[in-house]
């Protein structure tokens, strides 16, 4: 398979599915170990959530950028540079942005909207992963372009992009450019472009896996059948 094939064929597996290879169960032979689970920001936490589940996951290259303020001392940055390096990136793209704006107003700040998606789109982007809100929902959803948002707001004043494809960090969750990001409406995840493959065939295994385990649990007829079949363990003790 190609790397556009393995990247479609992705999509077929949710984001828990995959953080279960990437790094949630180590002791599990189809986890990769990728990230100590708990130290590592390598998922997103409570604060960010998918604006339109209805519109399924998404996988994709990282390209990153950080906005706040505009700043008297640095104007060299535009969208137009964001839109540049999404061109350079392999396809498709997930756009990560962190906002960095004060507390008083990051929760109005409704970045992107119809026009920018519409230029990233165009760009080969399928989705957009960002510690703020955004805006124009209604005319997104259209575009089958998914957001990952920490909310949503209808306005916003001045604004800059101040770096463009850097190590960013959103929703708890650390991003680098050139990672592979997988999102759905469970949140999203990272691991390293190199492990597409790995993460792929593992996925194949642990769902086979867990639909033979989720029918024998739904057929069971007691709590020493149910003991069985988890061999023994607590959930979460092995793998899930």
């Amino acid at each position: 398979m190609n790397t556009q094939d393995m990247l479609m064929e992705l999509r077929n597996f949710d984001t828990p599915s995959i953080t279960n290879v990437v790094a949630t169960y180590p002791d599990s032979p189809l986890c990769l170990g990728l990230y100590n689970p708990w130290s590592e920001n390598w998922y997103t936490d409570q604060s960010i959530r998918c604006m339109y589940p209805e519109l399924g996951r998404r996988a994709g290259y990282a390209v990153t950028c950080v906005y706040g303020l505009p700043d008297a001392n640095f104007s060299r940055l535009s969208f137009i540079d964001v839109l540049e390096a999404m061109e350079a990136s392999p396809r498709p793209a997930v756009l990560v942005i962190e906002q960095k704006f004060p507390p008083e107003i990051a929760g109005k700040v409704g970045l992107a909207g119809g026009n920018m998606v519409s230029a990233m789109k165009a760009l080969g982007c399928v989705g957009l992963v960002s510690n703020g809100p955004s805006r124009d929902l209604d005319e997104i959803r259209e575009m089958d372009f998914q957001y990952m948002l920490s909310g949503v707001t209808a306005g916003h004043g001045a604004m800059a992009v101040q770096a463009v494809n850097v190590p960013v960090s959103v929703g708890g969750m650390d991003v680098a450019p050139g990672e592979l990001i997988h999102m759905d409406e469970n949140g999203a995840c990272k691991f390293p472009a190199d492990k597409l493959g790995a993460v792929l065939e593992n996925a194949r295994a642990l769902q086979q896996e867990e639909a033979e385990r989720m029918s024998a649990l739904q057929a069971a007829g007691s709590a020493a059948e149910l003991r069985a079949i988890f061999g023994g363990h607590s959930y979460g003790d092995d793998e899930e």
